[in-house]
């Protein structure tokens, strides 16, 4: 029997992403298939100095990589899924979804801190309009800094500057890096509910690339979390949002009478922090076209409930946000 060729497995080169993809790499080898790596630069890895915000791309640590994948340079590729838009380019696909890691958001200072703690005025850094809206939902006087940098660059940024208090980052990039011990508290998500897919892994493929496909779905593929993000990321995409919109949401899945039952809470946030609309919604499913429609469901309520009037003034760029020039 001829051995195997290698799949070539595509990846952006920060610390988190090379940690992803040679997990993925490690999962794929367990099941037969030899791989090689292949680093990319995408443009959010590129513009360093502009808030993502700003960018004004859906897909600012994809495209270069799925342009590599469409043109054949590369076999599968490995993503963060809060970071993949929830429309692919066409021809390219979701082969698997890995197992979930703690989708919280963390609370890091210098030392020992906890949301408590946070002193009157504090200010907080973070890149995301999610977590600035949810903070200032929650505390009308924090003073939020926008942070851009991988996760060491963030943490050295932290270190250096004394005026800050915190800095808000993902806890599954930080318990994958081994920097659990950096986490001051893992927040409650009353208080920050987190970005759709946030702590799960995607790995995209060609669709007409069977063999690739089915190795990810054979190594890598978990068909629970597959099923709590299929909600979340269907409540995002009916909300026309992206990875840099106001938008939250976390689903569940629990056993009950023989039936999974998923809950999906979700929550579109203004930026200024001073309106939010939220609402929960549960089914039982049996595959993710039922947590689609449980997505697009709340979705829907919501809409009706204002969310559609605070992400047209995001989009039209004329809600408030408050400035505060990075050092």
């Amino acid at each position: 029997m001829s051995a195997r060729a290698a799949l070539r497995v595509g990846t952006r080169g920060s610390a988190l992403a090379l940690w992803q993809t040679e997990r993925t790499q490690a999962l794929l080898a367990g099941a037969g298939y030899p791989t090689e790596r292949v680093e990319i630069r995408t443009t959010g890895d590129m513009v360093q100095d502009v808030p993502l915000a700003r960018i004004g791309s859906v897909a600012l640590f994809t495209r270069q990589i799925d342009e590599a994948m469409l043109a054949g340079r590369i076999d599968l590729a490995v993503h963060s899924l809060k970071d993949l838009p929830t429309e692919l380019p066409p021809g390219i696909a979701i082969a698997a979804i890995g197992v979930r890691e703690d989708p919280s958001d963390a609370l890091v200072g210098r030392g020992p801190l906890r949301w408590s703690d946070l002193p009157v005025g504090a200010t907080v850094a973070t890149s995301s309009l999610r977590r600035r809206a949810q903070l200032l939902y929650a505390r009308s006087d924090l003073r939020v800094q926008d942070i851009r940098g991988n996760v060491d660059t963030r943490l050295a940024k932290l270190d250096r500057n004394e005026d800050w208090s915190a800095i808000l980052l993902a806890t599954a990039g930080l318990l994958r890096l081994g920097l659990g011990g950096r986490i001051g508290e893992r927040i409650d998500p009353d208080v920050m509910l987190p970005a759709p897919g946030q702590g799960a892994l995607a790995v995209t493929a060609r669709a007409d690339h069977a063999e690739a496909i089915a190795a990810a779905r054979a190594a890598v593929h978990d068909e629970t979390c597959a099923l709590a993000v299929s909600a979340e990321r269907a409540f995002l995409r009916r909300l026309e949002g992206g990875c840099q919109v106001p938008v939250a949401a976390l689903a569940t899945l629990e056993s009950m009478s023989g039936e999974t039952i998923l809950r999906l809470r979700g929550r579109v946030i203004s930026l200024a922090g001073d309106r939010m609309v939220e609402g929960r919604e549960r089914a039982a499913v049996r595959e993710p076209s039922d947590a689609e429609r449980l997505g697009s469901v709340l979705a829907e309520r919501l809409l009706g409930e204002g969310a559609d009037g605070i992400l047209s003034e995001v989009r039209a760029g004329s809600a408030v946000v408050p400035a505060v020039p990075e050092p």
